[in-house]
């Protein structure tokens, strides 16, 4: 039996990208989903796209929830959809992140011979404002390198339910590191497959990006309390990293 799948975006001020994020939702060939948009009280014309879409949703007979009302940020807008999912399967989509085409049927695929995993990835490449692939992201979930450094995108990958049900909602104390410190929580029991296809394609200056040092901090913070990384080990890798990343842009320049 095809699982039904939940895709859960939070949006806020997306206006220039949001509709090609729902229109590769919109768009691909397994429709045993839900669709669900967790506005944070836009200003810009983002709920006029979310309506503009209604229709087209209910023309596939594809469930599509939307709210709007202001959250405390993105972890806060997605356990609001995890509160509204009814899916066997949860993934969240950025409002500037677009499906590739058939990812959804390749999740499913997957998911309905492997029931009883908790997590889902699979490559995902990282562009800039032209398109141009200036990263690609893949790798197989491995504990040992996992508790040191977060090497997964999120926005390729797919949630058992029963994970949630188990670990509880994302902390929303944390403002950048909420879904890596949500892995950490299984530690080496997280149970993962990796399939080494393109499903997704994320937009290069997210939250993560602007804010580095505040990221940084918060995968040391995630690395100590909820992983158990002895905290001169997640110190030092605070600072390794932080190191790597200005030295890298240095280089690029």
């Amino acid at each position: 039996m095809n699982p039904l799948l939940s895709v859960i975006t939070a949006t806020y001020n997306s206006e220039k990208t949001l509709k090609d994020t729902i229109k590769s939702v919109l768009n691909q060939n397994y429709t045993n989903f839900e669709f669900i948009i967790v506005d944070g009280k836009s200003t810009d014309n983002t709920l006029s796209i979310i309506k503009e879409f209604e229709s087209q949703f209910k023309e596939k007979k594809i469930p599509f929830k939307w709210i709007s009302e202001k959250d405390s940020g993105i972890y806060n807008a997605w356990n609001k959809g995890l509160k509204l999912a009814i899916g066997n399967w949860i993934s969240f989509l950025g409002s500037d992140d677009i499906y590739l085409e058939n990812a959804l049927k390749k999740y499913a695929t997957i998911a309905t011979s492997n029931p009883s995993l908790d997590f889902l990835h699979s490559k995902v490449k990282l562009v800039d404002n032209t398109g141009k692939i200036k990263f690609i992201i893949s790798d197989k979930w491995k504990w040992k390198k996992f508790k040191r450094q977060m090497k997964i995108a999120h926005v390729g990958s797919f949630h058992n339910k029963n994970y949630f049900k188990k670990y509880g909602k994302f902390k929303e104390e944390y403002k950048i590191a909420g879904d890596y410190e949500m892995l950490l929580r299984a530690k080496s029991n997280l149970k993962t497959f990796f399939f080494d296809e393109f499903t997704a394609e994320m937009k290069d200056g997210g939250i993560s990006n602007q804010n580095v040092i505040a990221a940084f901090k918060e995968v040391k913070k995630a690395k100590i309390n909820t992983g158990k990384v002895a905290k001169p080990l997640a110190y030092f890798d605070f600072y390794f990293f932080i190191a790597k990343y200005y030295l890298s842009r240095i280089l690029k320049k």
